[in-house]
């Protein structure tokens, strides 16, 4: 079976003048376009495809890379808004169409938005949803405390960010624990802090516990040898300095500059800290 709206690992069965079949062990078949057919490839071999509908609402293969996936989330620009609804750019030739129906507030033009990627039960055509929330929950956890997960951003609060974790569950990282700069969209990786008892999840984007101390101390090290050596902060020094220098808390930067000279890669003098 030959999954629409994600990546197919085909066999090349013939070559036509518009392109290659690609087949499933099931029997499906779907075009390979000639634009996108590798110069080295033949009958028999397998290749990894990205499979949708093209304009004409027929399945068709390709080897271009989507921004987003089917049953992911995804950042992507609006390309153009008409009656129908706003038209993302996710690599592909034709775009994601994101109904007026499913958009939190209206898309603009040149906007970029989290979207969802989804098959319509209706249309049986691959949609995108603005609405990003009917599409997690938080009553069936498959996340457990420390988990390291994959976050999405989404939305800035007054306690601090909204993000997706692992595409399933919706969390929360305080503004307060947060020493870089972030933004919607952004992805990177996060820490289940705590389960609270209505299932609703504290973030962290760092280690939990103990494991705090080894990405401090060697970012600080990083830092330190990239200064020559040198870096003007001990722990007298300003809070604010120390985030605007190291994207740390004072509390972190003293964890690690403690690890490191138990380590002995440190001297600690009035002037600051000195490689050794």
């Amino acid at each position: 079976m030959i999954e629409l709206g994600n990546y197919n690992e085909l066999e090349v069965l013939r070559d036509t003048s518009v392109g290659l079949f690609l087949g499933s062990n099931t029997g499906t078949e779907i075009l390979l376009p000639n634009k996108y057919v590798p110069k080295t490839i033949d009958i028999g071999d397998m290749i990894k495809v990205f499979c949708y509908l093209d304009h004409e609402e027929r399945p068709i293969a390709t080897t271009l890379t989507p921004s987003v996936i089917r049953n992911r989330f995804g950042f992507l620009q609006v390309a153009e808004v008409n009656k129908i609804g706003a038209f993302m750019d996710w690599g592909l030739e034709k775009h994601l169409l994101v109904p007026f129906s499913e958009q939190r507030e209206k898309m603009k033009e040149g906007q970029w938005y989290v979207v969802r990627c989804y098959m319509d039960d209706v249309s049986f055509r691959l949609v995108g949803s603005n609405k990003i929330d009917k599409f997690l929950s938080n009553e069936e956890l498959t996340v457990r405390e420390r988990q390291e997960v994959d976050l999405l951003f989404t939305r800035l609060t007054d306690l601090g960010w909204e993000v997706i974790i692992n595409d399933q569950h919706k969390g929360l990282v305080y503004s307060n624990e947060i020493y870089k700069h972030v933004a919607v969209g952004d992805r990177t990786k996060g820490y289940i802090k705590h389960i609270r008892p209505d299932n609703k999840l504290d973030v962290s984007l760092q280690p939990i516990g103990e494991k705090i101390l080894e990405p401090a101390a060697e970012a600080i090290y990083k830092r330190l040898m990239a200064h020559g050596g040198f870096l003007a902060l001990h722990d007298k020094s300003d809070p604010v300095l120390i985030k605007k220098e190291l994207q740390m808390s004072k509390k972190t930067f003293k964890k690690g500059v403690g690890t490191l000279y138990r380590e002995r890669k440190i001297l600690i003098k009035e002037d600051g800290i000195h490689a050794i």
